[in-house]
């Protein structure tokens, strides 16, 4: 019988740490990962309730709140990968010029709406309308997916025009197109970590699971995925 590993992450590293969970399973079969991917913010929360996870793998500064308040161990927040955020529209839609920063503004400005995700990128984009000057220009055409709904979803169900999400979530999702990245001159970019849980009963286990996720071997997953090693 294996012994679990149980970790809770958000939605944005759900499909690479299900690869990464293997590879880890492969390299120590006495173990079996278990994932459990949500919202960011409901993830956060179960953590601070005291819910009993062995590690939590969030953006860095979520991961940094909750070492602050003690939820997780000292010292031992890794981090996995960046990741970048990516514009897409519906399936079959135009695609309109996303490739500068002026580009993009105007398909941002001429686009009837807009998803964006509860996560760290999409406050960031926000203010990146602020930066431009045209918050109020598109206010009134935001769309905010819940918590655990990837934009991608608001997409391909024709709820949005346009999508803003990362990369990781829009990848090989059918129903949309992703047109590509951000401008490098207005990317923005999250760092993904894990950390090791107050309430873990596999302490050595998850941190000996965080340094082989963190390693060179896992980078061309973490590629395949659309991420980039920390």
């Amino acid at each position: 019988m294996t012994t679990p590993i149980r970790i809770i992450s958000s939605m944005a590293t759900k499909s690479l740490l299900v690869d990464l969970g293997r590879l880890f399973e492969a390299q120590a079969p006495e173990f079996s990962v278990q994932i459990e991917s949500v919202g960011g913010v409901d993830a956060a929360q179960r953590v601070q309730a005291g819910e009993v996870f062995d590690g939590v793998v969030l953006a860095s500064n979520a991961i940094d709140k909750l070492l602050k308040e003690g939820k997780l161990l000292a010292g031992s927040r890794t981090d996995l990968v960046h990741s970048g955020v990516a514009v897409a529209v519906p399936a079959g839609a135009p695609c309109p010029d996303i490739s500068t920063e002026e580009a993009l503004k105007q398909a941002v400005l001429q686009a009837q709406s807009m998803g964006y995700s509860t996560g760290p990128s999409g406050v960031q984009l926000l203010q990146q309308f602020e930066r431009w000057g045209i918050t109020a220009q598109v206010q009134d055409k935001l769309v905010q997916a819940q918590p655990g709904i990837p934009v991608a979803a608001l997409l391909a169900e024709g709820r949005v025009a346009l999508g803003f999400q990362q990369q990781s979530e829009m990848m090989h999702v059918p129903g949309i197109t992703v047109l590509g990245p951000l401008p490098e001159a207005v990317q923005i970019t999250t760092i993904f970590s894990g950390s090791v849980a107050s309430t873990a009963t596999q302490t050595a286990a998850m941190q000996a699971l965080l340094q082989f996720w963190a390693s060179a071997a896992t980078a061309p997953i973490k590629l395949r995925h659309g991420l980039a090693p920390a």
